[in-house]
């Protein structure tokens, strides 16, 4: 039999960071959590959680994390058909469902979709954040339970949604195309030209170089992890960037920014991919992201 109060110790110290606010929210003492998540991991032989400031789960930690998350969903299902059986004396437990997405995703129309799920939802939302590439990783390790990604391919035990394309263009202000492309954007003004780049991970100005060019090409990076800073500093004059057409338009519209080569956006598709086993208990969650990213994404480009 599965030790469940041992279970959601785990869960609980991975969600709150700490065995001090786990004992909080389980009503128990520090003590009690601490001996509980032991306990576990001796009779599993591995460590579920690496102890730090905050505390994170190991691999296993995470797949762990994932079955307490199902079974929180069907036992808030079963008390919403059986209220009876809820202990009046016992507080109240909400499910807390992690979901990865790209950083430009959060910054342009993701919010928006859990906004809308959130107010008629008593889950509670965990979102982390990556480089859509990379969010399927996320998914694949057990991490979350649903994650925005570029990866066309459905994820093993994954539903696969298909929400639309992220429109990113090149731009920079007038002043910056003139200081530093004052014979046209060529491959050896690329070369001399800073541009801005979001993390190591981020691969849209060299996608969209080798696709305007036809090959790859070195240039000089400032480095920013943030979307709205990115349009900041391209309006600063600092740099040119790839950003997301909802960032941006109104901006190109003014002619506060322009794009370096008219007409050469760089489309990234996106999907909505869910684990199978909460696919069904979280239509409303993907009927909203789906909802809100057909309305705010590009069309697909055929």
């Amino acid at each position: 039999m599965l030790d469940y109060p041992a279970l959601r110790a785990v869960a609980t110290v991975v969600q709150t960071g700490s065995f001090e606010r786990a004992a909080t929210v389980l009503n128990v003492t520090p003590s009690a959590v601490s001996q509980r998540v032991k306990q576990l991991e001796e009779r599993l032989g591995v460590v579920l959680i690496v102890r730090g400031s905050p505390c994170t789960p190991t691999e296993k930690g995470d797949w762990l994390c994932r079955h307490i998350e199902n079974v929180g969903m069907l036992e808030a299902e079963l008390l919403g058909e059986l209220p009876a059986l809820v202990d009046p004396d016992e507080p109240r437990q909400r499910v807390t469902l992690q979901i990865a997405t790209n950083a430009d995703s959060l910054g342009t129309w993701f919010v928006e979709a859990m906004a809308n799920f959130a107010r008629s939802s008593s889950y509670l939302l965990n979102v982390a954040v990556d480089d859509q590439d990379h969010t399927a990783e996320w998914l694949q390790r057990g991490r979350v339970i649903a994650a925005v990604t570029s990866l066309e391919k459905p994820i093993r035990g994954c539903r696969r949604f298909a929400l639309g394309t992220l429109r990113y263009h090149a731009t920079a202000t007038r002043e910056f195309v003139a200081c530093h492309f004052p014979q046209g954007v060529t491959a050896e003004a690329i070369r001399n030209a800073p541009a801005l780049t979001f993390n190591q991970k981020d691969r849209l100005q060299s996608d969209w170089i080798r696709r305007t060019f036809g090959r790859d090409l070195d240039y000089p990076t400032h480095w920013l992890p943030s979307p709205q800073s990115f349009v900041e500093a391209s309006l600063s004059g600092m740099c040119w960037g790839m950003n997301p057409i909802q960032l941006t338009r109104e901006h190109l519209a003014s002619g506060r920014l322009v794009e370096l080569v008219p007409d050469t956006p760089l489309d990234v598709p996106l999907y909505w991919q869910i684990n199978r086993l909460a696919a069904d208990r979280l239509a409303d969650l993907t009927h909203e992201v789906v909802t809100v990213a057909k309305r705010r994404l590009s069309a697909p480009t055929l």
